[in-house]
Formats: C-alpha cells, structure tokens, sequence
C-alpha cells in the first residue's frame, strides 16, 4: 500500500473519530471534560499530520518527518487519554473536585491557566459516562492513540520505498 494511501486512512480514521465524538456530544447529550477536548485536538492533530502528508505524497526523508509528527502528536493524546484513565481508577475520596466547563473557562480565564487545569483534569473527567465493550471513552482514545504512535514509529524507521512501503 503507498505511504499516500496510509495517510488518507489515518485521516478519515481521525475524522470518523471526530465525528464520534461529536456525536455523543451532540445527540447523545455526554458533555465533554477538560481531557477529553485535548484528545479530541490530539485526533485534529493527527489528522492534520495526516491530511498534509496525503496531499503531499512525501519521499523517504518526508515519510520520517511525517512519521515522526504523527508519533508525537498521538503521543501526546496517548498522555492525555492515560491521564483521564489514571483518574478514572482512582478511590473516590482521592478524586479531584469537579470544575466549571470548558467553554466557561475560555470565557474568564486566560488560555494558559485554561491549558493548566484542562491537563491536570478535573472531577468530571473521572466521572465514566459511557462504556463499549469495557472500556471507557479514554480507553478507546488510548488504543486509537497508540496504534497511531506506532504506524508513527514504523513510518520513521522504514527503510524501503517510500511509495509501497506495505506490501500490497
């Protein structure tokens, strides 16, 4: 499969994610926390990575630098969704207290103190509001997220042509 067909995927993949999300927000009334809306920009992220790199086509150095891009943006959604997850499992009486919404801190606050408290989390990001299969909202984030990571990875170290690196 070529490198340009890879990265179409991933982007749809990050869209349909997206879409997801905005979905359960939307229809499904689940209000999004703090970490949750910096996953949702580790997939925008990823997804930009991605588109660019689709519409590009890159050659062997572009492919690693694309690699390389898509591992860390995903890796930070990876922390993200792994931050929620730890607060998730914690003992209730350890749980943060729960904050105002996010729309309401970009309203008063400033945007750097917004990014401090989104990234420490808040009670509602403990707060499971939905499961599939067991697993929680942050907990299909970070299987989403690794995978990404590791396609990341193995674009950065691939050593072949850059138009069909997988075999196809």
């Amino acid at each position: 499969m070529r490198a340009r067909a890879i990265f179409a995927c991933i982007f749809v993949v990050c869209a349909g994610l997206l879409g997801v999300a905005f979905y359960m927000e939307h229809v499904m009334g689940l209000e999004p926390c703090p970490l949750c809306w910096l996953q949702r920009f580790g997939f925008m992220g990823v997804g930009l990575v991605s588109f660019v790199a689709a519409l590009h086509g890159p050659g062997q150095f572009g492919l690693r630098v694309y690699g390389a891009l898509l591992a860390v943006t995903a890796g930070a959604g990876l922390g993200m969704a792994g931050r929620q997850l730890w607060l998730q499992n914690l003992p209730a009486d350890q749980v943060p207290a729960c904050g105002p919404s996010v729309d309401y801190m970009l309203d008063v606050l400033p945007l750097a103190e917004v990014l401090t408290t989104a990234l420490k989390g808040t009670g509602d990001c403990a707060e499971v509001v939905w499961r599939f299969l067991g697993l929680s909202i942050p907990g299909w984030a970070a299987i989403f997220f690794a995978l990404l990571v590791l396609a990341g990875l193995v674009m950065l170290v691939h050593r072949g042509k850059p138009k069909s690196w997988i075999a196809g």
